[in-house]
């Protein structure tokens, strides 16, 4: 198996000065990306397409991730804000493309008209989720597994393509490592006002709260009060029970493998996850 380094290929596409300077990007997908390298790497007939099945990928959630950041609020912003706006749509609309480029210079069409379908499924589950934030119809864990949901969708695409085992395993480690994910960058919202409105904790509370908490969260309370609601909800220990929970199914399912190799890689992530909970929990 070669060794994991679709980051670095990334970085080609994703390390401009222009964007580095005036903008940020979202996280880079490493996780799922490892997951699926190694899963991969395990099968004889797509080991030699691992690495370029692995950066198209990252690159078309990049740019779908970059899209997300867009704020869309009818609202005066300065110059700077502006820019970085406009760079996000077309860092956004740049990842996106590559893909095409690359998978058409490798010979491999095919994979163009399965990753362009699977963008149209996270985009439809995309709106089917905003329109239920848009109607407050959303209880808190159903936010949690429609996240999941979402970070997962792109790389389902590659069940059809796996064999024995794996087949059936793809969908259940995919599921635990996204799931673990979703709850890291749950627990990271807590740290900004504007980021705990219509995040898991928000949910939760809408969903748990007062009459006079909800009306407060609906107006994008001060930080102060959001301070309050994370301990009388006990939130933050919600989350990290969560994400244990994860983690040791992501384990569980990993012993049923009959590759150490890739049990090591697994085992490497799920410790990965409970170290940066163990780092959020302190600071």
């Amino acid at each position: 198996m070669k060794p994991y380094r679709i980051n670095e290929l990334a970085s080609k596409y994703v390390e401009y000065d222009m964007i580095q300077t005036y903008t940020e990007l979202p996280a880079f997908p490493d996780p799922r990306l490892r997951l699926l390298h190694a899963v991969l790497s395990e099968h004889e007939n797509l080991e030699p397409k691992s690495e370029l099945y692995s950066l198209v990928v990252s690159l078309v959630q990049l740019g779908m991730d970059t899209h997300d950041l867009i704020d869309t609020e009818e609202t005066r912003r300065s110059e700077d804000e502006m820019r970085s706006r406009q760079l996000k749509v077309l860092a956004g609309d740049y990842f996106s493309s590559r893909f095409y480029q690359l998978l058409s210079q490798a010979g491999q069409i095919g994979m163009v008209s399965k990753i362009s379908a699977a963008v149209c499924e996270v985009n439809r589950l995309k709106m089917d989720l905003y329109i239920k934030m848009q109607q407050s119809q959303l209880k808190a864990e159903e936010y949690l597994n429609r996240l999941t949901e979402l970070k997962s969708e792109m790389f389902q695409l590659f069940s059809g393509m796996m064999e024995g085992a794996f087949a059936k395993l793809w969908p259940e480690l995919l599921q635990d490592v996204s799931r673990c994910e979703t709850v890291l960058d749950e627990m990271n919202r807590f740290d900004s006002p504007s980021r705990f409105y219509q995040s898991w904790a928000y949910w939760h509370v809408m969903q748990e709260g007062t009459p006079e908490e909800q009306q407060s969260l609906s107006r994008k309370t001060e930080h102060s009060f959001i301070y309050d609601l994370r301990g009388k909800y006990e939130l933050q220990s919600s989350l990290v029970s969560k994400l244990k929970a994860a983690s040791d199914s992501l384990r569980s399912t990993a012993a049923k493998l009959e590759s150490d190799r890739l049990k090591n890689v697994i085992q490497e992530l799920a410790d990965s996850f409970l170290e940066k909970m163990a780092a959020h929990t302190r600071a």
